[in-house]
């Protein structure tokens, strides 16, 4: 496959908007938020049922967030998460970067 492969499709950047999912910006957040709450539970070494007692969740539930089944958690539930993490979570408004319009984005400070 290269880049000029009619088959080939470039992306977007999120999978979420290129499957036509409604609120694939709210998806993408949530994917990167997961993602960021599977690597503290790595970093630190321990079980999911450890994961579940820090977070208030049960094991399965731990298992199913990890594995991407995210879709009832809120935006909300997931930073409570990285605050039972020990991770401390702020929100930033400012005006777009660029002219392709306003984005949500996840920046992590890996300290």
């Amino acid at each position: 496959m290269t880049p000029s492969d009619p088959n080939v499709e470039p992306g977007s950047g999120n999978v979420f908007a290129d499957l036509g999912r409604p609120d694939a910006d709210a998806h993408l957040l949530k994917a990167e938020l997961v993602g960021r709450i599977d690597a503290l539970v790595r970093r630190r070494g321990i079980t999911q049922a450890e994961a579940g007692r820090l977070l208030g969740l049960s094991q399965p539930d731990v298992s199913k967030l990890l594995r991407g089944d995210f879709r009832e958690y809120s935006l909300e539930r997931l930073f409570r998460l990285l605050n039972a993490l020990g991770r401390d979570v702020d929100i930033v408004i400012r005006p777009p970067r660029s002219n392709a319009g306003a984005k949500l984005r996840v920046a992590a400070d890996t300290g």
